[in-house]
C-alpha cells in the first residue's frame, strides 16, 4: 500500500515538475518529457508491470490536461513501460547509458507515432520541420534530463525496495 502512495505522489510530482518547466520556459524551448524518462526508469528498475502502470497513469494525466486524442499518450507511454520493463533482468542499475538510450528510443517513437495523430486531428506540419522542430529537439532534452532525473528515481526505488525487504522479513530475524 504504502508503495503505491510513493508510486502515485512520484507521477503527480513528476507531473508537476513538467507542467511547471513547461510554463517557465519560453515557448521556442522544448521541455523534455520527464512523465517518459520516469516511465522508462520504472521499467527498468521493477519490471513490465510497473513500467506499463507508471506509463498509463502518468500518460493518462498528460492526456486529461494536454492531449488531443485522450488515451493516445497513456497508450504509448504503457508500451514504452512495457518495452523497457525487458531489460528489468539483465540491466545494471549504476550504468546511465541503458536509460538514456532506452528514453530516447521511447521519445523517438512516441513523438514519431504523434505525428499522424495531430496530423489527423488537424495541425497541419510538414514533416521536416516537425522532426527537426520537435522531435530532435524533445529527444535530445529528455535525454540530458534523464541523467538527473534517474539517480533521484533510483535512490526513490532504492528506498521502497529496502521498505519491502525489511517488512518480508522474519521478526525473528530482525
Amino acid at each position: 500500500m504504502k508503495k503505491n502512495l510513493i508510486m502515485i505522489l512520484l507521477i503527480l510530482c513528476t507531473f508537476l515538475l513538467q507542467t511547471t518547466l513547461r510554463g517557465i520556459m519560453p515557448s521556442e524551448y522544448t521541455v523534455p518529457d520527464m512523465l517518459m524518462i520516469l516511465t522508462c526508469s520504472m521499467g527498468l528498475m521493477r519490471g513490465k508491470k510497473a513500467g506499463m502502470l507508471t506509463g498509463f497513469f502518468g500518460g493518462l494525466l498528460y492526456d486529461l490536461f494536454y492531449g488531443s486524442v485522450f488515451g493516445f499518450t497513456a497508450l504509448c507511454f504503457l508500451y514504452a513501460g512495457f518495452a523497457s520493463g525487458f531489460l528489468f533482468k539483465v540491466f545494471f542499475d549504476e550504468d546511465i547509458r541503458v536509460p538514456m538510450a532506452t528514453v530516447g528510443i521511447c521519445e523517438l517513437i512516441y513523438k514519431m507515432l504523434s505525428f499522424p495523430v495531430e496530423y489527423a486531428v488537424g495541425r497541419q506540419y510538414r514533416f521536416r520541420s516537425y522532426l527537426v522542430g520537435s522531435v530532435i529537439p524533445a529527444v535530445i532534452a529528455s535525454i540530458l534530463f534523464t541523467i538527473a532525473l534517474y539517480y533521484l528515481y533510483r535512490l526513490i526505488n532504492r528506498r521502497i525496495v529496502a521498505q519491502e525487504t525489511e517488512t518480508r522479513q522474519s521478526p525473528w530475524l530482525r
